[in-house]
């Protein structure tokens, strides 16, 4: 998630366990422990498809995190006291791990479990931005600040905000599950395979969900709201060139980017020299997010391995396209 809500989050929580204990210091230890995880993008891992994908790592790891919360529930306690050593690494380790764990509902892919293993956990119902999960926390964390603690009203009202937000991520879930029926139903009902499938909500809200079916060759894209009249999703197939990767079948950057992606990626030629692959999970046609160059190609025809980022186009501008699907459900989102 952004690093606003991370934050919000963090301080939500320190709030809910020792506020009442040290008082306007919760929210600040809370904001900083809560932003601690994301500080991994300052290593440098290598490469361009090393930081991309090292990302979330040993630094979102569960293990890792109530590993270190106890050294720094210790340090805050020899540092302010005021509160019990328990409450104070209760605090640390719940305001730790509740980052890794919003980060793991988005598609983007965290390492729960590292070092035992560096699957990327994404369960994908919730977009990176999301203003109705955000919006509880900030709530929450203003009344806790602004109102009179004395008689424990901001900490009530932070409570049931924290809570009406974590109730949206279950609903984010439960909506999740529902499209993704209807997309597989309406795949069927239109002779339409797939090896896998991805639902994941577009920019900002759960009303809109886009889907990536993918195939050997290929993939295709659907888009479903929650106010079509219809439940019959139109899917647009587009061309995946695989078969440029066969030499590169043992390169370490394109088995790397093909295990991140959950399978979910497309290999082009954008130019007679350059082979790319792009992860499909985040973005639109022509304005995807994450791509790379993995391959020049020289003039006999043979394949050198790149890493280099490819910076995105027209995110910025295609993003309206979405809101736009949202209330007209007849706008065609494919290029």
């Amino acid at each position: 998630m952004d690093s606003l809500t991370q934050v919000l989050l963090g301080a939500s929580v320190a709030e809910l366990v020792i506020g009442r204990a040290i008082g306007r210091k919760a929210t600040l230890y809370g904001a900083m422990l809560g932003t601690l995880p994301d500080l991994d993008v300052l290593v440098p891992f290598g490469g361009a498809i090393e930081d991309f994908t090292y990302h979330r790592g040993f630094s979102h790891s569960l293990l890792v995190l109530s590993a270190a919360a106890p050294v720094i529930g210790w340090a805050l306690h020899k540092l302010h006291g005021a509160a019990s050593l328990r409450l104070w690494i209760a605090m640390a380790w719940l305001v730790l791990i509740t980052h890794p764990l919003l980060d793991s509902f988005t598609v983007y892919g965290t390492q729960l479990f590292w070092p035992i293993t560096e699957y990327p956990v994404s369960g994908s119902s919730t977009f990176i931005i999301d203003p109705a999960y955000t919006l509880w926390l900030a709530i929450g964390v203003i009344a806790v600040l602004a109102l009179n603690r004395q008689n424990l009203l901001g900490y009530k009202v932070n409570a049931i905000c924290l809570a009406l937000a974590s109730s949206y991520l279950a609903w984010t879930m439960a909506a999740k599950a529902h499209v993704t029926d209807i997309a597989e139903r309406s795949m069927q009902k239109q002779g339409l395979t797939h090896n896998h499938l991805l639902s994941t909500p577009a920019p900002f809200n759960t009303l809109l969900w886009r889907f990536v079916a993918m195939q050997d060759d290929g993939y295709y894209v659907g888009y479903y709201s929650v106010f079509d009249e219809t439940k019959d999703i139109r899917f647009t197939r587009y061309e995946s060139r695989t078969d440029l990767l066969q030499p590169l079948a043992d390169n370490w950057y394109v088995k790397r980017l093909q295990w991140f992606s959950h399978g979910f990626y497309r290999v082009s030629q954008p130019s007679p020299s350059e082979v790319m692959i792009t992860d499909l999970r985040m973005g639109v046609e022509d304005a995807y997010v994450f791509s790379f160059k993995i391959a020049d190609i020289a003039a006999d025809g043979s394949l050198k391995p790149a890493n280099e980022r490819v910076p995105v186009k027209r995110v910025t501008s295609r993003l309206w396209l979405f809101w736009d699907r949202i209330w007209d459900s007849s706008v065609n989102l494919a290029p």
